[in-house]
């Protein structure tokens, strides 16, 4: 089964993941997905990650849940898809829920959250949304 986007399947699996009340989720390891491993660390949806080297390597993700056993991630979106890219201008990164969810993105200075890009004025492709 060959993989047309892998950022999908690493957001599926999250979603899962939390949806099912685990811990931690193993994700098969690319750059891309520790970029992204790192703004979730940075925005607070998961408590942590780390590189597992056996095979071809993965990344463990930890997840974190509230004091009612529900996930601190209500919901992932994928925006921009290998069938159709989405991209922002740096006056027009996008907001998640008022503010409350965080939209990731590509951009010429490496993966960074809404809230980064604004502050570092560059736009880019938004790879998903976070709440």
């Amino acid at each position: 089964m060959s993989m047309t986007d892998p950022i999908a399947d690493f957001l599926t699996r999250i979603r899962n993941a939390t949806k099912a009340g685990h811990a931690s989720v193993k994700i098969p390891r690319s750059k891309m997905k520790s970029e992204l491993a790192k703004v979730l660390k940075n925005e607070g949806f998961i408590e942590g990650w780390v590189d597992v080297e056996e095979g071809f390597g993965s990344i463990k993700l930890f997840l974190r849940y509230d004091g009612k056993e529900r996930g601190i991630i209500r919901g992932l979106q994928r925006v921009s898809k290998p069938s159709r890219r989405v991209y922002v201008a740096k006056d027009s990164v996008p907001r998640v829920r008022n503010g409350l969810g965080v939209a990731i993105l590509t951009t010429p200075k490496g993966v960074l959250s809404d809230t980064q890009a604004r502050q570092a004025g560059v736009g880019g492709e938004v790879i998903c949304y976070i709440w």
